[in-house]
């Protein structure tokens, strides 16, 4: 069987030992149910990860592990934002599960003109918080070395800024629309360090968000002859990309 993987604030080195505890030494011990001598994997969620073993557990949260192997997991490249406008709420956590595992790296919830949802103050904040959550353990069962980032509720003003500098950068900036005038595959990717991809709500893009990005150097793209559901754009998205470019070369 595949080693579990375990988040911890930091990784230790190759012969030293770290306590897991609470929520993932929870899970470890009451989930997993691992025992002194079985193989875990522990990363920090930025890249480092090192292989393990459980050398103690006591309690219902705590397990001692002592590390073997450290390994350094750099990002792939380009680097992929995708923006996305705040799905309903049934589908917005799995819009989040979907995009981590096909690999996105910053996530930013966007409150677009068409959006159902509407999050403001404490909602928001709550909001945030159960995607920066979903994208954890999406992370960990996907195996990958690094979380997503999932930033702050952003305005179509702080998209504005985004898609702004990564087109002044000499990144890509794509907006995801059944009437683009680009086919997803046409577009050149070569040489960009940075890739935003912007998805609309399920009313989709409004004609004055499509234009202020299209000035801003956005382009509108189209994946495919279906129409999509916002939840499953992203991961389709980042599917595509990465047969276009090389992020997914293996990397060890």
């Amino acid at each position: 069987m595949t080693p579990p993987v375990f988040w911890v604030d930091e990784v230790p080195r190759a012969g030293e030992s770290v306590l897991v505890t609470g929520p993932e030494g929870r899970h470890a011990v009451t989930v997993t149910r691992l025992q002194v001598g079985e193989s875990v994997v522990l990363g920090d969620g930025r890249g480092s990860r090192a292989e393990g073993t459980v050398s103690e557990v006591s309690g219902k949260d705590r397990l001692t592990v002592r590390a073997g192997r450290i390994q350094f997991v750099a990002r792939p490249t380009p680097t992929v934002t995708i923006v996305q406008a705040l799905p309903k709420a049934e589908r917005s956590e799995l819009a989040v599960d979907l995009m981590t595992e096909a690999g996105v790296d910053v996530i930013v919830p966007w409150q677009a003109a068409r959006s159902i949802a509407r999050w403001s103050g404490a909602k928001a904040a709550k909001g945030v918080d159960k995607w920066r959550a979903t994208a954890a353990t999406a992370a960990k069962q996907a195996r990958r070395p690094w979380i997503p980032e999932v930033r702050d509720l952003s305005t179509t003003i702080d998209v504005r800024d985004l898609c702004a500098r990564v087109h002044a950068d000499g990144g890509v900036v794509a907006m995801l629309h059944e009437d683009g005038a680009t086919a997803f595959a046409e577009v050149d990717f070569t040489g960009a360090a940075e890739v935003v991809l912007v998805i609309g709500p399920e009313g989709g893009l409004t004609d004055q968000e499509v234009a202020d990005l299209s000035a801003l150097g956005a382009r509108s793209v189209v994946l495919g002859p279906e129409v999509l559901r916002t939840g499953a754009a992203g991961a389709v998205a980042l599917g595509a990309l990465g047969a276009v470019t090389d992020r997914w070369v293996r990397r060890r």
